[in-house]
């Protein structure tokens, strides 16, 4: 059993940068595939980044590629999610999630287990 509790939303103007984080439970984070997610009012929730056991491979969606990075510290058993340039379209609640694999997947359905979210709100 994993547990996943996001930090670091909340309401920057467009071009502004935010740092989620993920903090997981248990010995075994780095058996885990670790992915964030994101989803919108009225839409579905989708893949935004995810990163492999020991941080070597990452995997970004297209929208966000050369703004946000995705990390890992495998000693504080953290996910980090770094957001720069910020959008209006990226508001949404931004999810962190686990899959004990090691192969990237980037289906809701793979993740084993899922945080609460937090709000990542970008004014215009």
């Amino acid at each position: 059993q994993v547990q996943l509790v996001e930090s670091g939303g909340g309401l920057v103007q467009a071009g502004g940068s935010l740092r989620l984080s993920c903090a997981a439970s248990g010995r075994t984070f780095s058996t885990y595939v670790m992915g964030w997610f994101r989803q919108a009012p009225g839409k579905e929730r989708e893949f935004v980044a995810a990163i492999r056991l020991n941080g070597a491979g990452t995997l970004l969606r297209d929208s966000v590629k050369g703004r946000f990075t995705i990390s890992r510290d495998n000693a504080q058993n953290t996910v980090y999610l770094q957001m720069n340039s910020l959008k209006p379209e990226d508001t949404a609640v931004y999810y962190c999630a686990a899959e004990r694999t090691i192969v990237i997947h980037t289906t809701v359905a793979e993740y084993d287990y899922w945080g609460q979210g937090t709000q990542v709100t970008v004014s215009s």
